[in-house]
């Protein structure tokens, strides 16, 4: 892990963990966890643990991504991708650190609005993974992992320049449409379908592939 990328990481889970800390005694003893796709609140907790699950989180995260490489098996690792694997851990971590946030403001509010919000934020995490997606090469961690993609570099390689754009477009037009008030249930089936259309394409394009004796 890279000194500056590994720097943010830790500095956002102790912002998040120092937020917990310092609106602890603000916060009702029972505090919201879940939203459903309507944006209600369907999901609480007891405060005592429950300001302090995504910190763990993110901690976890973190410790994580510095074992990757040893839990890497040969011809699988992640060093070929070494600097896109911490770049994509900062932003797993930051998203956990704005979910975080937005809780703690509808804990302590406790009129605050947050679903719409959170599900952009979400948006705007796969317009960014998206962005990168087409560096990461074949491992058993992060990208499109299905026995086709694994099976073969080629196909590894065309799923995840086909999946980059497919989830840089779904990112920008699904957070632009929450921002214009489109229905929440809509925008996330928008993003189930967009991963499943990746899944499918990594199946469809290594048969195509065979067929022609490509691979």
């Amino acid at each position: 892990m890279s000194r500056p990328h590994g720097l943010i990481a830790v500095l956002l889970t102790f912002a998040a963990l120092g937020a917990s800390l310092v609106l602890y005694e603000r916060l009702p003893a029972i505090i919201p966890l879940h939203w459903n796709l309507h944006g209600q609140v369907d999901g609480y907790g007891a405060k005592e643990w429950a300001v302090f699950a995504l910190p763990s989180l993110m901690a976890a995260l973190l410790v994580l991504y510095r074992l990757l490489p040893w839990l890497s098996p040969r011809r699988f690792e992640v060093d070929s991708f070494r600097l896109t694997c911490d770049f994509l851990m900062v932003l797993s971590v930051a998203l956990l650190g704005y979910i975080h946030a937005l809780s703690l403001w509808a804990a302590a509010s406790g009129t605050a609005d947050v679903a719409r919000p959170m599900v952009a934020g979400i948006f705007l995490f796969f317009a960014l993974l998206g962005n990168v997606l087409g560096r990461v090469r074949r491992n058993f961690w992060i990208g499109v992992r299905t026995p086709w993609t694994l099976a073969s570099e080629r196909v590894w390689i065309d799923t995840h320049r086909f999946s980059a754009r497919l989830f840089v477009a779904i990112g920008i037009a699904g957070f632009l449409a929450i921002l214009a008030g489109a229905p929440i249930v809509a925008a996330v089936a928008l993003l189930l379908a967009s991963v499943l259309v990746c899944v499918v394409y990594s199946l469809v394009h290594s048969k195509r592939l065979e067929r022609r004796g490509v691979i």
